[in-house]
């Protein structure tokens, strides 16, 4: 979602505060991280823009991931929504500590933050965040902040394997917790807690085993309310979460495009609406076996409607308007909200209209059956709208990278745990609150 620019890595000391574990598998060292809003400004009253602002920053983050290039024991913590569609974590760095909250992002794995009183972010006038007003580490207060020297092999998470050919000076490399400092960005009014796969990433560089979360409902966006991200350090052994459906990651299924390699994905069988598979080419459930991870299924937090290429979203979309046939598409509101398709509802209360069921099958048997709040969003008081978005305007390219984007909204009240130690993915339906 994010363009970045004067970015530098800095050393850190990263604060995580150890809890013990009621787990049963061997010793395993748990740390609890609140997920707290940022900010508090209520977000537009209008549904219909807020809509259109969440469908259109999924595009925008749906671009970012399909067309992303290469840069040259436990711990919980709080997750929070907020209206401009993410979920976001605290975080303490330095001596003292400073606590500054992150964007919770498993689409991406570098951590970063804006590093200056003068964080200028561009196109972040969102409903709930006031730019002149994004919390930024400052470094110049810590005593275990370090810049790492252009010479030093980390830089090259950033800056590519030529940095070294280009670096004219050299400060010592430090073995601790590495970061991200921004001094500008585009369309990110927080930093980002890069969850994905690389080594940059923070679990990675904490050797973490596994990860959960449990996102709560939109309907708290910019509220106190919160949930916990679990970070699980040390072995799990094979230990299976109870009530949790599993499915295998996909092993490395990119092989030479390195800029897909940090995803998260998934072995999708089929969609299913209103319990009938879904006709999609197969190709598109699967990354290419030619090597450059084009299609397949990826899950990302840091999206927040669920993205899907037009071969796969047309036949779902044209599945569920068959089955909504007795009410009329509200092509106004499709228009406006930049989602369909839309219904006109008017004379019928929203809870009371039989949607038809939306479910994903995984490799292994899992289904993901999502709640109706999961995929209809209502559309003022007489409209509803599914909210999966497609690819229209991408280009001639737009079949690069994932095919379907499993987004946060589709995650709501559900524990979704990332095993890392037995390369798999869970989820349980319940209650976040």
């Amino acid at each position: 979602m994010a363009a970045l620019s004067l970015l530098s890595l800095i050393f850190f000391t990263l604060c995580l505060l150890a809890s013990s574990s009621s787990s049963k598998a061997p010793n395993p060292t748990t740390f609890t991280l609140p997920l707290s809003p940022i900010f508090t400004k209520h977000p537009s009253l209008d549904p219909i823009k807020t809509l259109n602002s969440l469908s259109s920053a999924s595009l925008t983050r749906a671009r970012h991931l399909k067309h992303h290039k290469s840069n040259p024991p436990i711990a919980k913590t709080q997750v929070s929504p907020h209206s401009y569609g993410g979920y976001s974590i605290s975080l303490s760095f330095g001596t003292p500590p400073q606590t500054i909250p992150f964007l919770l992002d498993t689409g991406s794995s570098l951590v970063w933050f804006p590093c200056t009183s003068r964080y200028l972010c561009t196109d972040c006038a969102f409903p709930d965040v006031d730019p002149g007003k994004i919390p930024s580490f400052m470094p110049k207060q810590s005593a275990s902040s370090k810049i790492l020297g252009c010479q030093n092999p980390k830089c090259e998470w950033i800056s590519g394997p030529n940095v070294l050919s280009r670096c004219q000076d050299c400060i010592p490399a430090f073995p601790d917790f590495i970061v991200g400092c921004s001094i500008f960005s585009i369309r990110q009014p927080a930093g980002i807690a890069g969850f994905g796969r690389s080594q940059e990433s923070l679990p990675s560089q904490l050797g973490l085993s596994k990860f959960s979360h449990c996102l709560i409902s939109r309907r708290f966006d910019d509220s106190t309310q919160s949930s916990d991200l679990v970070l699980y350090r040390g072995s799990t052994s094979d230990a299976k979460t109870p009530g949790v459906k599993y499915t295998p990651f996909l092993k490395n299924p990119v092989s030479n495009n390195s800029a897909f390699r940090e995803y998260y994905y998934l072995n999708l069988r089929k969609v299913l609406v209103g319990g009938k598979s879904v006709n999609i080419p197969y190709k598109y459930l699967v990354p290419s076996d030619d090597g450059n991870g084009n299609g397949g299924t990826v899950v990302d937090s840091g999206s927040t409607f669920t993205f899907m290429e037009k071969p796969v979203f047309e036949p779902v979309a044209h599945a569920f308007a068959k089955q909504m046939a007795n009410f009329p598409r509200a092509a106004d509101v499709e228009s406006q909200s930049g989602l369909s398709p839309c219904f006109n509802v008017s004379g019928v209360k929203a809870e009371a209209v039989k949607f038809p069921e939306l479910a994903f099958h995984f490799k292994g048997g899992a289904k993901l059956e999502l709640p109706v709040e999961n995929y209809i969003a209502l559309a003022g008081n007489s409209s509803v709208c599914l909210t999966i978005i497609s690819d229209n305007g991408f280009g001639p390219d737009n079949s690069v990278g994932p095919a379907i984007i499993l987004g946060n909204f589709q995650q709501q009240n559900f524990y979704v745990e990332y095993d890392l130690e037995n390369e798999r993915f869970g989820f349980r339906q319940q209650s976040c609150k």
